[in-house]
């Protein structure tokens, strides 16, 4: 126990690694662009729409255009998360500067666990303040729509959160396996948006379709939503196969990605 403990990061190293992404201006911009400014803009543009001419375009909140925007936070929230988790994978090896750090006497496995809190800081702060937004947007542009409950307002955010997590997960384990950070995000990203909907919408799969995270992730979606929020079919599955799947993939990305990178040369 108190061998692992020594591996922990500790708080310097965590801010050390915060303070890389925070120094990225390219990385901060695209980040707040797929999140907080995708949200700013389509509400902006929905709402005009309205305005301008009430009778073809609905009000721009409400349950249902949560629903659309809900998923659309979720799926570019991922896509920030999966640039920030290569980029965080691969930062230290494409910069040069692994090796410094291991000569430095630092465990290679403190240095791997502490880019991932200090990534999911980065980012999940984008990703609560876009749904925050979303969420009021939705309420106060409901309109003659039904406004979503506080309860489904927490539970979507929830949703969207987990979703960046999840992918980001997977991204950093990627990037820390292959070293790179242009493959890493293709590959994720090709896996989240194409090959994810592709498999889902064959019925002929059955079961194995349960088993990618982007099907669990499409099953916890909030019922209240509707189809609005689904990228897909409704998969049915049990609370506790959508949590296995999830920390399956999450726990796979996390040791192949610890173990090849504490062991690849400095």
């Amino acid at each position: 126990m108190t061998s692992f403990a020594m591996e922990l990061p500790n708080r310097r190293l965590v801010s050390a690694d915060l303070l890389k992404l925070r120094k990225r201006r390219g990385l901060v911009l695209v980040t707040a662009l797929l999140t907080i400014g995708v949200v700013v803009i389509a509400n902006a543009v929905s709402e005009t729409m309205h305005l301008i001419n009430s009778t073809k375009h609905g009000p721009a909140g409400g349950v249902t255009m949560l629903g659309h925007f809900g998923w659309a936070i979720a799926a570019l929230a991922s896509v920030a998360a999966v640039i920030v988790g290569a980029l965080a994978g691969s930062g230290d090896s494409d910069a040069g500067v692994y090796r410094e750090l291991v000569v430095t006497g630092r465990s290679r496995l403190s240095l791997f666990l502490s880019r991932i809190p200090a990534a999911l800081v980065f980012v999940l702060p984008f990703v609560a303040v876009a749904y925050a937004l979303e969420a009021g947007a939705s309420v106060v542009f409901a309109g003659f729509h039904p406004a979503p409950s506080i309860y489904l307002l927490t539970v979507t955010g929830l949703w969207a959160m987990l979703s960046a997590v999840v992918y980001f997960l997977l991204a950093y384990g990627l990037a820390s396996v292959t070293g790179s950070r242009a493959y890493s995000i293709g590959i994720v990203l090709a896996f989240r948006l194409a090959v994810t909907p592709l498999v889902a919408g064959i019925a002929s799969l059955g079961v194995v379709r349960e088993l990618l995270p982007g099907v669990a992730l499409d099953n916890l979606t909030p019922t209240a939503l509707g189809m609005a929020a689904r990228q897909g079919p409704t998969i049915g599955m049990s609370v506790a196969a959508t949590a296995a799947v999830l920390i399956v993939w999450a726990a796979a990305a996390l040791v192949v990605g610890g173990w090849r990178d504490t062991s690849r040369d400095a």
